[in-house]
Parts: C-alpha cells; sequence; structure tokens
C-alpha cells in the first residue's frame, strides 16, 4: 500500500481539531483552506504540523488520547433522551477482562452523594486498544437515569487483579431547549427600548452612563412607556483606555462588570466617608464633573480617575466600619457588620475566578508603575504570565488588600446592577433587562491572562468576505479552543453564561454562529485565508438551554451574516430567538419583506451597533462620514452608494404604503425625498410592531433622532466609536414628545398583558 502523502496526512490531522478543510462563501463560491492556515490554525490550538514526521506523532496523540484517562471529561445528555451508556477504560491483560470492577458514585453539584453503582466482575469488554504497547479495554456501562436536569459527578474506581484507576466525568442533564416566558409561548408580543448604558446623559452621572441612569431609564419606560424589555450593550469588564481599550465587544472580562457604570453618590460608604465627601465637595472637583457632563463624548480616562480616587475612599471606610482587624493586615480582616458579612459571602461564592481577576487588576497596576512602557501581560517579566506560577501566588499574599479592593468594586457593581434588574421585575415587565455577551475578550485581558490555556492566542476571530466586507473581517478577539474547552468540562463557558444571564430576562449572544462554527485567521494572516473551526454544538447548546432555564431568561441570538440555514435551523429547535434587523430583511428582488414574513420566534430592530442610525441612514449622513474616513476609492463609488440609497428609501416607502403606515400627506416619493421625522420614525417602527415577531427593539439613538452612529467598524481613532452621548439628557428625553408618540403607536399594536 502506497504510503499517504504530507497533505492527506494534514488533512486528517485537522479533521480531529474540527478544522474545516473547505467551506462555501456567501456568493455560494467553494473555499479550499491552504496547508499554511491548516498548519497555523493547529499551531494556534498547542498541535504542531510542521514536518511529515510531526504530524504523524500528532495523529497518534489524537487516536491514543482517550485510552489514557479512565472516561471522558464530560458528557452532555437530553433529559428525555432514551437511556444511553458512558465509557470507562482501564489497562488489562486478556485473563483480567472478567475479574474487573467498576464502582461509581453520582454527586450532586453541592458534592453530596445521590446514590452509588456498580459492574462486574463478569464484564465483557466493548472494546480494545494497544497504546504504548500496553493492552487497554474500554466498558460501556449504563448512564444513570431519573437525574433531573443539572450538573453531576460521576467519580468512578475500577480495579483489576493488577491494578486500581480512578476518574471523574463530568455528566450534564439538560433540558430539550431554552426558557421561553409563558407570554410569548401564549403569543403576547412585547416592545422595548436599547440603549447604549454609557451614552446616557443626566444631571446626576459623573461623565458616563451609569446604573443610576439605568434604574431612572427603567423606572420611566416602564411606568410611563409601559415597555416591556431594556436592551442594553455588553456591560463586560473593559479597561477604559481610550481609543483601544473601550469596545464592549473586546472586554477584559466578560466574568465581571465595568465598574465605570458604578453610580458612586449611591454607595453606602460614599455617604459615610469624610474623605470622599470632602473631595466631591471641592470647587475643582465639582469643576471637572461639570466639565465631564457637558462633553458630548464620554472621556473615559478622566471619568475611570475621578471614580478611583472617590471609589478608594470608599473602600476604606467600608474596611474601616464592616471589616474588622488591624490596618497592617492582608488577610486577617474578618466581617464586623451584616454588610460585611455580605461582601465576605460575595467573595467566597465568587472564588478563584473573582480571585484571579482581582490579582490581574492589581499586577497590571504594580508592573504599570515599575515598567511604565509595559502595557500588556504577555511583556511582563516571564514569571508573572501564568496564573498559577509561584510568583503569582506570592505576589498574591502580600496584595490581599488591594485585591480585596477590587472584589469590593464588582460586589457593588453586581449589587447595583441587581437592584436594576429586580426593579425591573417589581414593576411588571415581562422580560425586563436584556444583556449582551461578546463573542470574546482582548487578549490582553484579564480573562484571557486567567483562562490562556483554553484560549488560541496566536489566532483572531473574523468572518470570511462578504458584500459589505470584500476583504474580510477581522475582530482582532482570540478563540477558545474547542478541545480544551471541552477537556475543561465547558467551565468557562458555563461561568460566563451564568453571569451574564444573572440580572436580567433575556441575554443576546453576539455571533450565535460561534456556537457551531468560528471563523479563524491566523495571526499575522489577512481575513481571506482564514477557515472555519467547528465547535461542540449540541453540548454548548444543551448547556445554554440548561443555564436560560435555571435562570428563566430567554436567548436571542445574533445571526447576521454568513449564516447557513441549518445553523439557523437548530437554533430555532433550541428555542433561541433569531435576530432580524430591518435594514436586512429583504425579498430576492430587493424589496423589504412583508411585516408577516417575519418569523415569530424572533427579535426585531432596524438597526445594530455597527450600522447607521435611522436619521442616519434616511439623511445618509453614513454615507458621507464613510467618504470622510476614505472608505470609497474615488467620488464614483460615493455616488453609486448614494444612489442605491436612494432606491433604498424608495422600497421602504413603498413598503410602508402596503401597509398603510405612510405619515398623512407623504407619498411615497415624498417620504424617501425627505428628511426622517418621529411620525416616519413611528411609521417604521409600527412596520416591525406588526410582525409576528414576538419582541422589537427599538434604538433609544433612533427614538431621539441621532445622525452619528455609536461605532463606525473598520475604525480605531478616526472616530470616536463608543463614545458619543446622547443628545438629550435623561431629563430632557422624558419631556420630550417623541418617546411617548412611539410608545402610543407600539402600545397600540403590541399592548402590555395586565400584571
Amino acid at each position: 500500500m502506497r504510503e499517504r502523502s504530507e497533505h492527506a496526512l494534514l488533512n486528517e490531522l485537522a479533521e480531529w481539531y474540527g478544522i474545516l478543510l473547505e467551506y462555501q462563501d456567501i456568493w455560494g463560491n467553494r473555499q479550499i483552506a491552504s496547508d499554511q492556515t491548516k498548519r497555523a490554525i493547529l499551531a494556534a490550538m498547542g498541535v504542531c504540523a510542521d514536518s511529515v514526521d510531526a504530524i504523524r506523532r500528532e495523529l497518534a496523540v489524537c487516536m491514543d488520547a482517550p485510552w489514557r484517562q479512565p472516561c471522558d471529561p464530560v458528557m452532555v445528555v437530553r433529559a428525555e433522551s432514551a437511556a444511553g451508556c458512558w465509557s470507562f477504560r482501564i489497562p488489562s491483560q486478556e485473563r483480567e477482562d472478567r475479574d474487573i470492577q467498576i464502582r461509581w458514585d453520582i454527586t450532586d453539584e453541592a458534592g453530596a452523594r445521590l446514590r452509588s453503582e456498580e459492574a462486574g466482575p463478569g464484564l465483557l469488554p466493548t472494546e480494545v486498544r494497544l497504546v504504548d504497547g500496553f493492552r487497554h479495554v474500554r466498558y460501556a456501562l449504563p448512564l444513570p437515569t431519573g437525574l433531573t436536569i443539572g450538573y453531576y459527578a460521576l467519580v468512578v474506581r475500577g480495579v483489576s487483579p493488577a491494578q486500581r484507576v480512578e476518574g471523574t466525568l463530568r455528566l450534564i442533564v439538560v433540558p430539550p431547549h431554552c426558557y421561553v416566558p409563558a407570554q410569548l409561548r401564549e403569543g403576547h408580543r412585547t416592545w422595548g427600548l436599547a440603549i447604549h448604558l454609557y451614552a446616557l446623559r443626566s444631571s446626576k452621572n459623573w461623565g458616563v452612563g451609569d446604573f443610576g441612569d439605568l434604574a431612572e431609564f427603567v423606572d420611566w419606560a416602564a411606568k410611563d412607556l409601559r415597555a416591556g424589555i431594556i436592551g442594553v450593550n455588553p456591560l463586560h469588564h473593559l479597561k477604559n483606555a481610550q481609543p483601544f481599550e473601550i469596545s464592549p465587544y473586546s472586554p477584559d472580562s466578560r466574568l465581571y462588570l465595568n465598574v465605570l457604570y458604578l453610580d458612586v453618590e449611591r454607595i453606602p460608604e460614599f455617604r459615610t466617608s469624610p474623605s470622599a465627601q470632602r473631595m466631591v465637595e471641592e470647587r475643582v472637583f465639582q469643576a471637572q464633573l461639570d466639565a465631564l457632563r457637558a462633553s458630548k463624548t464620554v472621556d473615559y480616562d478622566r471619568v475611570s480617575s475621578i471614580k478611583r480616587k472617590i471609589l478608594e475612599a470608599c473602600f476604606d471606610t467600608f474596611q474601616e466600619q464592616h471589616l474588622a482587624g488591624p490596618r497592617s493586615g492582608e488577610h486577617d480582616r474578618t466581617p464586623s457588620t451584616d454588610r460585611g458579612r455580605a461582601f465576605v459571602h460575595y467573595v467566597r461564592e465568587e472564588g478563584a475566578p473573582l480571585e484571579l481577576f482581582a490579582v490581574f487588576q492589581v499586577l497590571t497596576e504594580e508592573l504599570r508603575h515599575q515598567h511604565p512602557l509595559t502595557w500588556i501581560w504577555q511583556e511582563w517579566p516571564e514569571h508573572y504570565r501564568h496564573p498559577r506560577s509561584a510568583h503569582v501566588a506570592a505576589f498574591r499574599a502580600t496584595h490581599g488588600a488591594r485585591i480585596r479592593f477590587y472584589q469590593y468594586l464588582q460586589w457593588l457593581a453586581s449589587d447595583q446592577l441587581g437592584a436594576v434588574a429586580g426593579r425591573a421585575r417589581e414593576l411588571g415587565m415581562p422580560i425586563g433587562l436584556y444583556h449582551d455577551l461578546a463573542l470574546g475578550c482582548d487578549r490582553s485581558g484579564s480573562e484571557a491572562w486567567a483562562f490562556q490555556d483554553l484560549l488560541a492566542l496566536g489566532a483572531d476571530c473574523g468572518a470570511p468576505p462578504d458584500p459589505f466586507s470584500p476583504q474580510g473581517q477581522d475582530w482582532g478577539v482570540p478563540p477558545v479552543n474547542p478541545v480544551r474547552l471541552r477537556a475543561n468540562g465547558y467551565q468557562l463557558f458555563i461561568e460566563i453564561l451564568r453571569k451574564c444571564l444573572g440580572s436580567g430576562g433575556a441575554l443576546r449572544l453576539d455571533h450565535a454562529m460561534g456556537l457551531f462554527r468560528v471563523f479563524w485567521i491566523p495571526r499575522g494572516m489577512p481575513a481571506s485565508r482564514g477557515t472555519y473551526v467547528q465547535y461542540p454544538a449540541d453540548d454548548l447548546l444543551g448547556i445554554l438551554a440548561l443555564e436560560s432555564v435555571r435562570h428563566r431568561a430567554m436567548i436571542v441570538g445574533e445571526d447576521l451574516g454568513t449564516v447557513p440555514d441549518w445553523v439557523r435551523n437548530r437554533l430555532a429547535a433550541a428555542r433561541v430567538l433569531s435576530y432580524r434587523v430591518f435594514y436586512f430583511e429583504r425579498t430576492e428582488q430587493q424589496e423589504w419583506k412583508s411585516p408577516a414574513d417575519y418569523p415569530e420566534q424572533a427579535t426585531a430592530v432596524v438597526s445594530t451597533h455597527d450600522l447607521p442610525t435611522l436619521s442616519g441612514y434616511w439623511t445618509g449622513q453614513d454615507i458621507e462620514l464613510r467618504a470622510k474616513l476614505g472608505f470609497f476609492p474615488d467620488d464614483r463609488d460615493r455616488e453609486r452608494a448614494r444612489e442605491e440609497r436612494r432606491r433604498e428609501k424608495l422600497c421602504i416607502a413603498r413598503a410602508l404604503h402596503t401597509e398603510e403606515l405612510l405619515p398623512n400627506g407623504l407619498t411615497v416619493e415624498s417620504a424617501a425625498a425627505q428628511d426622517m421625522t418621529p411620525d416616519l420614525c413611528c411609521a417604521i417602527h409600527s412596520y416591525l410592531a406588526r410582525t409576528p415577531s414576538w419582541v422589537l427593539l427599538a434604538n433609544f439613538q433612533d427614538v431621539l433622532g441621532e445622525l452619528a452612529p455609536v461605532n463606525v467598524p473598520g475604525t480605531v481613532d478616526s472616530y470616536p466609536n463608543w463614545s458619543l452621548k446622547a443628545t438629550l439628557s435623561l431629563e430632557e428625553a422624558r419631556g420630550d414628545p417623541r418617546p411617548a408618540q412611539l410608545a402610543t403607536a407600539l402600545c397600540a399594536l403590541r399592548p402590555p398583558k395586565p400584571v
């Protein structure tokens, strides 16, 4: 038999790791991954494929790896599925096979043993394999029955005449689909507003929208506007340093909150801290606040700086009033009040992930002080680059008070956000807060440092070329290694979901296709050279459903772009709502789809954070902005874009006319020719409100007639991405007739259900 070529062996190895050898692009063309791309992606996964011998060694590792452990690391099963089997492996001589005894305990999440089961002697092996010259056998054992949804551990011990083998299988029992509120299942449709929290203005905040503003917004939206849902941008922790570290979709950590959103004046310690009060009352400080409030953009660095000073004073007061112990003690402080005990309980419940997060923040401070030109953890001294190093442990032991400070900030943020979510429930909002989960994290952030073993830091997530991005897209965030994610029992995925689902009634997954496959781009290569890597979708969808049901929160999957129909079908079967954007919902003839053509199981919106606002789109301001930023090679391209926009506006106006929604006195031509008006904005949202889609979200910037987009993809410092504030303050918006006008129209089409 002729020996297989290196190319064929490389393809086999790539398939072991879920790398697609080819994919179909948006135009239906077959795109074949190059050998260079496959080798680079394998290298990013920690797999050496730089020679034929290395590939053969890695293939042997792949085939033998399951046999080197007694049981698989994790198994996800559907609660309603028929009884199945799990595997146990043990080295054994053939004469010993029938003497092997296997016993396993089933424990719940709290570690309590539920029951014990055993098998053997007299078992017959299901499969036999030689590994490193030693014979191994595999036994198929029945899965336990009668378990409710949740997380379990099968702690197993196998004994043969020659040896004893132990292992643990994480068993995850999941429901068939995600949670959907009863009102939606019964056919009741709802509507709400989507906001960018940082962009909210108010007379109270310190230059950036905060949780106090969010509380006021929820109160107004629920009571006066009768909205059922409030969508917010990702609230993940950011470094808050302009211009590179303010994108909510490239966060420092998805496990923790951006403390820039803290309403400092609502913190109990602020009111009892003499030093905090003195600083805030100073004339210079008040002048700074006035300037930050008046600014048209969020000055992340300055807001972060002034808030940090006051928060440190609050923390000092907290320790003095609520944690007993000598001032010099790092770890010997104990709670002396109920508030102190609540903090200690929070820290204990959060455990190691919160401590690592806080350690990273303190390390960043210390090393930046020692090495001012060191900006990322990859450039730290070697002994600090891994969270489990001895030097990091020693650092943690000597910086307890500062670590506690960052834990305190997260406790405050969690408490304030939780209070807003609770208020939404009290007001009878059927869904309440609707959060947004970013696909990935900043490779130089705390999440990447703490979980670097699970990430492929040598690659980026992105998208292949399409009509909107002919060169493809590189989003600059590292993908999770699916093989290592599974080996870790999906713990990072579970923890992130729990964090994001814990304070709201809905969660949007940015780039929901990432549950199935992610477009990997090796670092240093153009996006067009990337290819897809597959993920364990059945397992991830099951865990998503489990956490959704546990938290009684529905899931929305952002399924825009190059998403195959089979992915949308799988998401729909799991009761993940589709995400339908008005701009994109067109027929094959490029006419706008009628409301009846929208799916029921969906969230409908006019625009997104990466697209122009409704007023910007209607006036063509986004085209002029793109021209100013150099996106058009010449004036002819800009004019073609203008002409296409004129055609699109006529199509939209015709669709509104068909639904008898054009404002009084307007024809199709005059509606398309004029600028956006409150009546026309109301008509377009009413068009969406007539769809059967369960949820309609109106972007607050569209309601206020904002022209400028919140983000222009492809820019960094040439446009103030993620920084523009609303033109009206909350106080002014409550007195503006436009929100009330829109609410009246939408409530007529989607009447609130009596509580």
